[in-house]
């Protein structure tokens, strides 16, 4: 599926909710489940700009494992305010497919997060869409799978996502999708910056 960015709009601007946006309690540093599931589905969107189906399973995998946290949410909401209450609430029925799916999707993005970190670290000093960056785009994501999600996968898993970060495309092609037209380019520069 690719995903065309509105004009005047970057792809952080699409986002209907930002990590940047989540509420997390000052008494007890509680994250807001709602919230950190609307910006966990948000995120999931940046494998459409990428645009190989090599990324569905990355894709689907962070999908299902929102699924899992928001059904356990939907079951008991009083006890799923925050998703510390939800895991707290959920281990005490002996019972671990929401916070096990939430332990995965934290996986899933601190690996995107690490990828598109690498990216912009390696890179440091050029424009998002450099002709001939230091480091490509699929480096930045191999890199960041071997750091977040290799050492949990099994045998059988590892070339699926193998074959995802041969699929990544060029640096510059990604980072010109992230934004509409009419936006500069260093807009999206200081947007990559400050995101989570």
């Amino acid at each position: 599926m690719s995903t065309t960015i509105p004009a005047g709009k970057t792809w952080f601007d699409t986002l209907k909710t930002n990590f940047k946006d989540v509420p997390v309690s000052a008494e007890d540093r509680g994250i807001s489940t709602l919230d950190f599931l609307s910006a966990a589905e948000a995120t999931t969107t940046l494998f459409d700009l990428l645009g190989s189906v090599a990324f569905k399973p990355v894709s689907s995998d962070m999908h299902g494992n929102i699924a899992k946290v928001r059904k356990r949410y939907d079951a008991s909401p009083a006890d799923s305010q925050t998703l510390q209450a939800l895991c707290k609430a959920e281990l005490a029925t002996k019972s671990h497919t929401a916070t096990e799916g939430l332990l995965w999707l934290v996986r899933g993005l601190n690996f995107t997060a690490q990828a598109l970190r690498n990216d912009l670290t390696q890179n440091a000093g050029l424009s998002a869409t450099a002709q001939k960056p230091k480091v490509e785009l699929a480096d930045s994501f191999r890199t960041a799978y071997k750091g977040t999600l290799a050492p949990h996968h099994s045998f059988l898993i590892k070339p699926i996502f193998s074959a995802a970060m041969s699929a990544t495309p060029y640096r510059k092609d990604l980072y010109s999708k992230m934004v509409g037209e009419g936006v500069s380019q260093a807009e999206v520069d200081a947007e990559l910056e400050a995101w989570p």
